[in-house]
């Protein structure tokens, strides 16, 4: 681990981008940004698109580390280049900038109101490269729809037990059950679902440390007793579908929850803007996320 990424992922002031869009999102990402389906015949034709989308934020004057503590790479972006160094060296050694690594392989169908993540092919293999290419820590995403209880316990017990497994590599796991904010009741899924990791938490001793993504509670400062406890390096937030607006008023009101915005962060962004407009726009996000950040 290295212990002056973690300081910063720890005690700095700043959010983490979130530029992981993978296959299933990623045809969304590129059609916000102005690139239609027409525009490529094959999914590598599709990656290498999203990879220069990626490399013009990355490179942009704008998105600095006085704001921005870390970023979250999709595998083929960790294995890209951006003026020929692996994009995660690029991030560190250009930028100043923390990297991270998504690896689940996305979602379950439905069961007991949760999706659980799908099993990760070659999971030992990939946390290998990633420690080989100089990531901080990773990232895996399910999701919760129901106040279920077994789900939300299965889903937990999921997230700590790959977690563990990606800490023993030296890594930061960033454990991420997301609450749907469309639930009927988001409120009381997401009170069962802190009391839940908090019982986690006392239950793995000395296991860790982990980072945590999770939805912008419906209650103000709900997680402040999981930003405070000595295992959390850092608890972010993703927007889950609110409006960027929306997602940094919400933000706002929660004291010690910084952001990790996907969709938010590019809102916006076109492929036909000059580098200068494309890192206006980007800037006044990068800005307004950092002020909901650190309240």
């Amino acid at each position: 681990m290295n212990n002056q990424q973690f300081d910063i992922m720890k005690r700095g002031k700043g959010f983490v981008a979130a530029l992981d869009q993978s296959g299933g999102s990623t045809p969304k990402a590129l059609a916000a940004y102005g690139i239609s389906s027409e525009a490529y015949e094959s999914e590598e034709k599709m990656y290498e698109l999203v990879h220069d989308m990626r490399t013009r934020i990355i490179k942009s004057p704008s998105f600095e580390k006085d704001k921005i503590l870390g970023a979250i790479l999709f595998e083929r972006t960790m294995d890209s280049l951006i003026d020929g160094k692996h994009t995660a060296d690029f991030l560190w050694e250009e930028k100043g900038i923390v990297p991270f690594l998504k690896i689940d392989k996305g979602l379950a169908e439905l069961n007991g109101g949760v999706q659980m993540m799908k099993p990760i092919p070659g999971l030992d293999d990939l946390l290998n490269r990633a420690v080989e290419k100089n990531i901080f820590g990773t990232k895996m995403r399910s999701v919760i729809k129901e106040l279920n209880p077994r789900g939300i316990d299965a889903i937990v017990e999921q997230q700590f037990e790959w977690g563990r497994k990606i800490a023993e590599k030296g890594l930061v796991p960033i454990l991420e059950p997301e609450v749907d904010i469309h639930s009927g009741k988001k409120e009381e899924i997401e009170a069962y679902l802190l009391k839940a990791i908090l019982q986690k938490l006392e239950n793995i001793g000395n296991e860790g440390p982990f980072i945590f993504k999770l939805t912008i509670p419906t209650k103000d400062d709900l997680y402040l007793p999981l930003i405070g406890h000595p295992r959390v390096v850092r608890v972010v937030a993703l927007s889950g579908g609110y409006s960027r607006e929306d997602a940094d008023d919400r933000l706002s009101r929660n004291h010690g929850l910084i952001a990790s915005f996907s969709r938010a962060l590019s809102e916006g962004l076109a492929v036909g803007q000059s580098d200068k407009e494309f890192d206006a726009v980007l800037g006044s996000s990068i800005r307004a996320i950092y002020s909901a950040s650190i309240t």
